[in-house]
């Protein structure tokens, strides 16, 4: 009996990665995965999930019972107070974003552009920090001497002439409200702003001038479009803590004004959690929904 010859062998192709190394690799992938994927879960997945089912559960005045009902969602969504105050919730989100927009913008294209050195780009931007130094809800109360009626604006206002007599609508207003979240949360404009205009080459800039371009035009048609990223990220920085804020909107409009985290504050405060999950859901798929257009507008994958 004669040996049958053996046909050869394929040569692997140059570069080609073995089965078991591309599983080896995939699976080492998922375990260095793995502990962060477990701390999102227990941490952010897991309690939206039971958010979610108690917004589902009744209540009586004295009680919850866990049971599958459409009776929280069917009184939010029916409630004419409901869409009152998510339409007082996007007014302070718009008004604060644009103010916020402006007054970030300004101060990163100062630090991007017009600061030379390093080292005082990082002195001014830590200057910028150092209100952050502490609590929000200290820096927010600082505003109510200096508004009151008898406070440093209105006194001045009298002073000079101004004013005949104090302006009420300086304290306990949307005034109020508004310039306390301009205040706090501008710096998470600035941030992404300054971040992305660092990355734009400067012999773009320099190409623009010797071409003719005034400096309103390099702005236009230069910088902002370059920008956009850093505009989208502090955009969404800015309008969920807005959204979700309701410290700043009690103390600041006396209790006068509502958003929806106050509203969800208030069903908390009365053991009416249902309710107050149901109106966290609303908002958050709200939230999300925004996030969502913005992100149409820009892909920010890129500045991250």
């Amino acid at each position: 009996m004669t040996d049958q010859a053996m046909p050869p062998t394929a040569a692997p192709e140059p570069g080609a990665i073995p089965v078991h190394g591309d599983r080896a690799r995939h699976l080492s992938g998922w375990l260095l995965a793995a502990p962060l994927a477990s701390v999102l879960a227990v941490f952010l997945v897991l309690p939206v999930v039971m958010i979610v089912i108690v917004s589902f559960w009744g209540a009586t005045e004295f009680s919850i019972y866990p049971d599958f009902r459409w009776d929280n969602y069917e009184f939010l969504l029916t409630s004419e107070v409901t869409y009152r105050v998510f339409l007082n919730t996007f007014k302070y989100a718009a008004i604060t974003w644009a103010f916020t927009l402006v007054i970030g913008f300004t101060i990163a294209y100062f630090l991007a552009f017009h600061i030379r050195t390093l080292g005082w780009q990082v002195a001014l931007f830590l200057l910028c920090t150092i209100p952050f130094w502490t609590s929000n809800i200290i820096r927010m109360i600082s505003w109510i001497p200096f508004l009151g009626r008898n406070g440093l604006a209105n006194s001045t206002l009298v002073s000079w002439g101004v004013v005949d007599e104090p302006l009420e609508w300086l304290l306990f207003s949307d005034f109020s409200v508004i310039l306390a979240f301009v205040h706090l949360y501008t710096l998470f404009m600035v941030v992404p702003i300054f971040n992305t205009m660092m990355r734009i080459d400067r012999s773009l800039l320099e190409a623009a001038s010797d071409a003719g371009a005034s400096g309103w035009q390099t702005l236009w048609h230069i910088v902002i479009p370059l920008t956009k990223p850093g505009i989208m990220i502090g955009t969404i920085f800015v309008v969920t803590l807005v959204m979700g804020d309701f410290i700043t909107v009690r103390f600041m409009s006396g209790s006068q004004s509502a958003n929806v985290g106050r509203l969800i504050s208030n069903d908390i405060g009365l053991l009416q959690y249902p309710s107050a999950s149901a109106t966290a859901v609303v908002l958050l798929v709200t939230v999300l929904m925004v996030i969502g257009i913005l992100l149409r507008f820009v892909d920010i994958r890129k500045e991250l």
